[in-house]
């Protein structure tokens, strides 16, 4: 596994690159390799061309690799209004098309990004918490994932499925989108809070999805939580057991970025995150060890 790290634990900040080298900072003595930008305009703003050219004058400057998340929310265009309590509204897959429209200009201007940014991935989500499975969530996911390839490929950006806390995204579910729309090139971002929230007593929600999604994963998305709330606490503080991902990880190509996403907190600082985001890692290395 690469050690790599999402801007989403300075998400309430905006992103510069004094924020970006404390972030380069963690997890191994040269530096994480890859950074998942988090796309919410009050953060990263994505629509912001001397912004981003800032950030791309970065990631080539340090040769760090850039992955995207998608934006969830529009609250915060042009105002402002943002919090961690506001529920995201953009949803690819919405019942109303006019919505479903609306969320994939909002990602692909989010996308344009890579036009001067090195971004070779983009992870996207299905529909929204507790979502079902259905013939439409089947049919919006397809178009909404259709759309997007075609714009993101050109741009070198491969699109990736996350597993979320609903059933359109259950590993079944995404391998049944994946093989239903012939989408040969669409990978995997394999959330393992999510995975944990699946199964909290045990670890069958999270092997299961390894040995489901194991030949698409792509990234993995590294928090912990007690099985009852998707917190995005630092790995180790939680419940989930890292020596059994560990074991899970060790089954992927080395290359695998392992991201950690963290939730934001005002008082964390640029020195204290790269201190735990190290810690995180070292974790992770004597899990990995203890399998030898």
């Amino acid at each position: 596994m690469q050690p790599a790290i999402s801007t989403h634990v300075f998400l309430q900040q905006r992103l510069h690159p004094g924020l970006l080298d404390a972030l380069h900072r963690s997890g191994a003595p040269d530096g994480v390799k890859t950074i998942e930008l988090f796309a919410l305009r009050h953060h990263f703003d994505y629509s912001d061309r001397s912004a981003v050219r800032d950030i791309a004058t970065w990631f080539r400057s340090t040769g760090v690799a850039a992955t995207l998340h998608q934006p969830l929310y529009l609250s915060d265009r042009g105002s402002g209004q943002w919090s961690r309590h506001v529920a995201p509204n953009i949803n690819l897959i919405d019942p109303e098309k006019s919505h479903r429209i609306v969320a994939m200009d909002e990602v692909k201007r989010a996308l344009e990004s890579a036009e001067q940014i090195p971004i070779d991935a983009c992870v996207l989500h299905l529909g929204e918490k507790g979502d079902p499975w259905d013939t439409r969530a089947l049919e919006n996911s397809l178009t909404a994932i259709e759309h997007l390839k075609a714009f993101a490929h050109p741009l070198g950006v491969r699109i990736l499925i996350e597993n979320l806390q609903n059933e359109i995204t259950s590993p079944e579910h995404i391998l049944e989108i994946l093989r239903v729309g012939h989408f040969d090139r669409v990978g995997v971002c394999l959330d393992i809070g999510h995975a944990h929230l699946s199964s909290p007593e045990n670890n069958i929600g999270i092997d299961e999805a390894f040995e489901l999604l194991k030949p698409r994963i792509a990234q993995l998305h590294l928090h912990d939580n007690h099985g009852t709330k998707d917190d995005h606490l630092w790995p180790g503080t939680a419940s989930i057991d890292w020596t059994n991902i560990a074991k899970q990880v060790a089954t992927l190509p080395a290359n695998t970025p392992g991201i950690l996403e963290i939730a934001h907190d005002l008082e964390e600082t640029p020195d204290s995150v790269t201190s735990k985001a190290t810690q995180a890692f070292d974790l992770f290395k004597r899990a990995t060890e203890q399998l030898t």
